[in-house]
């Protein structure tokens, strides 16, 4: 059965910084790419970062030059280091397939709330 975690989530003051890990049982990420999604309250869910299986990244704009996705396939897992936060990058944070990967499993997520 395969059961992917996310974890490092939590309340951080505008500017800071934390780094959020994604593992999984059952399966090995070094197959796919893969992405970091976030949800905010009311809105949908977007694509935050994607690594290709080559380690090649991708951003959306909003993050760019602040977040960093990496992938450590030895450990089976990918993080995402954030950096100068913003009140805005409040949301549930989700590691799952990058779009059109065979990836399609998903975890319950981790709260970042970025708050003064």
């Amino acid at each position: 059965q395969v059961q992917v975690v996310e974890s490092g989530g939590g309340l951080v003051q505008p500017g800071g910084s934390l780094r959020l890990s994604c593992a999984a049982s059952g399966i090995m990420f070094n197959k796919y790419h893969m992405g970091w999604y976030r949800q905010a309250p009311g809105k949908q869910r977007e694509l935050v970062a994607a690594i290709s299986t080559f380690g090649n990244t991708n951003y959306v704009d909003s993050v760019k030059g602040r977040f960093t996705i990496s992938r450590d396939n030895a450990k089976n897992a990918v993080y995402l280091q954030m950096n100068s936060l913003k009140p805005e990058d409040t949301a549930v944070y989700y590691c799952s397939g990058a779009p059109g990967s065979l990836f399609s499993y998903w975890g319950q997520g981790t709260q970042v709330t970025v708050s003064s």
